[in-house]
């Protein structure tokens, strides 16, 4: 078992390696809160985090990134085996040292992991996924170097750095993804309305309100998903309707007209001469 402590601008370095023919059980505990963030490099290792009577299981930590927030009541449980070696590197700091980071880290902890600033338990865990290679070259770098004295922190301190921006990057890219998807929905759903009352949809003020969103953002946005802008959509699905009413259903023109909120016929045949080449009365 290696274990290799580096204390850097108000951050600690963890390295930890393990191999062994058996099985072999190894338990870490912080001797003060932290905030860290651990990344598992070429091993396989098991991973127990218990906490409260509770016990959070990980199987497959290879190429894993997890961030948490952890006081002394929390005891990380790596399960070591001769096909699941351990290699992890955590870097971590304390709450009372967030203001004190060099290069805007507190500032990026507050904005990608909240949750883990303001802790509401003994263990609070914030995102998990796999790493980008470079995020898995640079860990590899971390046990692979043979540098001593000075310049062997000066690496630390330049890969810590690299590590971070790669992480947090990868994060803003996520929170990204995220809002664009959530911004999605909004606006199906901003089509559903529409779709579901034709003859009297909501006005755009309106429509804006009921998905939670202000009327530029509605419009950039439902024209970027549906290629029109939500006018021209009203009345394009109003006037296919009222073909299909007038076809299908043998409707009158007046009724098709009135059954899609047109309360003019001329106005009424004149878009639906437009949009289809004929009036409604040769259809």
């Amino acid at each position: 078992m290696n274990r290799e402590i580096i204390d850097i601008n108000d951050c600690t370095i963890l390295l930890e390696e393990a191999s062994t023919n058996t099985t072999l059980v190894d338990s870490c505990f912080f001797d003060e809160p932290v905030i860290a963030i651990a990344f598992y490099g070429a091993g396989d290792v098991g991973l127990n985090v218990k906490y409260n009577e509770k016990t959070k299981t990980f199987h497959h930590t290879k190429g894993m990134v997890l961030s948490f927030y952890a006081d002394e009541k929390v005891e990380f449980e790596h399960l070591v085996s001769s096909q699941k070696p351990l290699q992890c590197l955590v870097i971590a700091t304390s709450l009372r040292n967030l203001d004190k980071l060099p290069n805007g880290e507190g500032q990026f902890l507050e904005q990608f992991l909240h949750q883990l600033v303001h802790p509401k338990d003994h263990y609070v865990e914030g995102p998990v996924f796999k790493m980008s290679p470079e995020m898995f070259l640079l860990v590899e770098q971390f046990f692979s170097n043979t540098y001593e004295g000075g310049i062997k922190m000066m690496f630390y301190k330049s890969h810590m750095t690299a590590l971070l921006s790669h992480y947090f990057g990868q994060l803003a890219s996520q929170q990204s993804t995220k809002i664009n998807v959530e911004q999605l929905e909004k606006i199906n759903l901003a089509q559903e309305i529409l779709l579901s009352d034709l003859e009297n949809p909501p006005s755009l003020t309106e429509l804006a309100h009921k998905i939670g969103t202000n009327t530029n953002t509605l419009k950039k946005e439902f024209k970027a998903q549906f290629g029109v802008p939500v006018f021209k959509y009203l009345q394009n699905e109003r006037l296919n309707k009222a073909h299909n009413l007038i076809k299908k259903e043998r409707t009158t023109i007046q009724e098709a007209a009135w059954a899609v909120g047109y309360d003019s016929l001329g106005s009424f045949s004149n878009a639906f001469e437009k949009k289809f080449g004929y009036r409604p009365s040769q259809v």
